[in-house]
């Protein structure tokens, strides 16, 4: 678990910070779900966020 730790570190100080910060609250938020036994019943805040928003976009034809 060290060695992840360390690589995703490693990574995440090569990202933007925006990205970067973004990831960990992706991160926190799988933690905290693992924590509460809800990993796999939840979907992540984010996804669902982005399937509302397709579904508020204007139809194209």
């Amino acid at each position: 678990m060290a060695a992840l730790a360390q690589r995703l570190d490693a990574r995440l100080r090569k990202r933007r910070p925006e990205t970067a910060a973004q990831a960990r609250e992706r991160i926190v938020e799988l933690i905290e779900l693992a924590d509460a036994d809800l990993l796999d019943l939840a979907r992540p805040r984010v996804i669902e966020q982005e399937v509302l928003d397709l579904l508020d976009e204007p139809r194209t034809r």
